[in-house]
């Protein structure tokens, strides 16, 4: 039946983080990112110190985990002590 499962939109979109804040992408295995700011309705959040970025629609984004920001951090340092970037 039209309507029958229609419902107004009541969810509140979630707050705007800080610039830099890292964040998880949960639609993209968990990947950890930086944010860069707004694209529309979406959040452009790019790898730990930089790299291509990408776009993500905020309800699949939260705040990263202590432990999650620790191992995106030294992932970026290894890659670097490698050589593999700059």
């Amino acid at each position: 039946m039209y309507g029958e499962d229609t419902r107004p939109n009541t969810q509140e979109p979630p707050e705007l983080p800080a610039f830099g804040a890292l964040l998880v992408d949960t639609s993209r295995a968990d990947r950890v990112g930086e944010f860069r700011g707004v694209a529309g309705p979406r959040w452009s959040l790019r790898p730990v110190g930089g790299g291509i970025g990408w776009e993500a629609e905020p309800r699949h984004v939260r705040p990263a985990l202590l432990i999650e920001q620790l191992r995106a951090r030294t992932a970026r340092l290894n890659a670097r002590s490698r050589g593999e970037v700059l």
